[in-house]
């Protein structure tokens, strides 16, 4: 990931709705989530959820899959890993033991198979 690409995942999650979303779909991977339920969950009608999904999906972090009538979005985590990489490669100016305590935050939802606290 360069600078360019992490500057639009970044915008394209700086809106409320938008990182809602993709918080909601990141949960529910990887089954993912209709849009109609995705619009019912965070309370926007439906035509405003397929911009919100357009903005998402343009920056990498979504994807849809038509089955049947239905669109299913998904949550790209390829693109959240490299963004989470990108914003912390050179974390603590290579000091592992300052980052040690991120990475350790970061375990909790993974490795337990309990999901993360908001």
């Amino acid at each position: 990931m360069d600078n360019e690409e992490a500057i639009i995942a970044l915008a394209a999650l700086a809106q409320s709705t938008r990182l809602d979303v993709f918080r909601l779909l990141v949960k529910h991977e990887p089954h993912g989530l209709p849009v109609g339920e995705l619009a019912r969950t965070v309370e926007v009608p439906q035509n405003t959820m397929s911009a919100h999904l357009a903005t998402l999906s343009r920056a990498g972090l979504v994807t849809g899959e038509r089955q049947s009538r239905s669109i299913i979005y998904r949550a790209n985590l390829d693109t959240l890993r490299e963004l989470t990489v990108f914003l912390v490669k050179d974390c603590c100016g290579g000091n592992a033991d300052l980052c040690a305590p991120l990475i350790a935050d970061l375990m909790p939802c993974c490795s337990s198979g309990r999901a993360s606290q908001p």
